[in-house]
């Protein structure tokens, strides 16, 4: 078909030469053509740097962010306790609602209060979709694709990027369903530092497989991300019992939905599906179950020389002023 149309392009066209020469106007220009992007792997270096890089950026900074958390906690502690002094004795306003804010927010768990702040952003940038005169920028920053100009930040960016309203609230959903089980599992700083990474790393396993099979497109969402954390849950808890939202007497447990997940974004990866990015969620999968398995005693466990390095930098710059006064 694509064939048949461009041999009835190039005779419309000849003809309107024939005409334009006939009556002694010189013949329009062929239009360019269409830039067709290469299998380079190559291109592929930068990206890979960035993923290292970033994903050992954010495991350092989780690890000095703990260390900054421990050490505010027990002046946290005072803080609290003048706090509730004076909410006793200061007059209360009815119908506040920064009362009733905090009052919601107080009923959240650790977990839910973390993903706040990533649900917050994902709507963020959901609404910036929807400005005109943002699109070009949008489309350059906020999806991921090989054969664009920018390929690094776009790998980081576009874990915060939905088009759809519906991908969003399911991403969402999913993450704020899973959001206590895996801040009990790690904490909030660790967390952090697995989403992130696991974004940036999906992204790169999506950047591979279209260069491998020539396929390219912009990508979006938190979908390797978020299997990353369904990973990680579902492997430090494979008997715990899951069901799905619209049939909840269905229930099985979270190996097998972990099983399932694999084998049907492999399938979809082997056989071309484009409905989903199943490079990017495979890869965020893998990087899940990796880091419960091995990742965990190979970064985490082993962050203490890093600690003590900043911690031997904050007492540095407290004392050396103390020391001049």
């Amino acid at each position: 078909l694509q064939t048949q149309q461009r041999c009835g392009f190039r005779k419309v066209a000849k003809k309107q030469n024939e005409i334009l020469h006939k009556k002694g106007v010189a013949p329009a220009p062929d239009p360019p053509a269409p830039h067709v992007p290469t299998r380079s792997f190559g291109r592929l270096v930068k990206p890979f740097v960035f993923t290292i890089g970033f994903t050992g950026c954010s495991f350092g900074g989780a690890a000095i962010w703990q260390y900054e958390s421990l050490k505010s906690r027990v002046q946290g502690y005072f803080d609290d306790v003048k706090a509730d002094w004076l909410e006793k004795i200061r007059p209360q306003k009815q119908g506040d609602l920064r009362k009733q804010v905090n009052q919601w927010w107080n009923t959240l768990s650790d977990g839910q209060k973390t993903v706040t702040g990533i649900i917050a952003a994902n709507a963020l940038v959901f609404c910036c979709w929807r400005v005109p005169s943002l699109q070009r920028s949008m489309l350059k920053y906020f999806t991921s694709n090989p054969s664009s100009k920018v390929l690094c930040w776009p790998m980081l960016l576009s874990t915060f990027s939905h088009y759809s309203l519906f991908h969003m609230a399911a991403n969402m959903y999913v993450l704020w369903s899973f959001s206590s089980s895996i801040i009990n599992m790690m904490g909030k700083e660790q967390f952090m530092a697995l989403y992130l990474s696991a974004g940036v790393i999906s992204t790169f396993v999506s950047y591979v497989s279209k260069t491998a099979m020539g396929r390219f497109g912009p990508s979006l969402g938190a979908s390797g991300a978020i299997m990353a954390v369904l990973a990680a849950v579902c492997t430090k808890m494979p008997e715990a019992k899951l069901a799905i939202i619209f049939l909840p007497m269905y229930t099985f447990t979270a190996g097998n939905a972990l099983k399932a997940m694999v084998a049907l974004d492999t399938t979809g990866l082997i056989l071309g599906w484009r409905f989903f990015d199943h490079a990017a969620h495979l890869g965020g999968a893998l990087f899940g179950i990796w880091y419960i398995s091995y990742g965990h005693e190979l970064i985490w466990k082993n962050r203490e020389p890093l600690v003590k390095m900043w911690h031997d930098f904050r007492t540095r710059v407290h004392w050396e002023p103390n020391r001049c006064v």
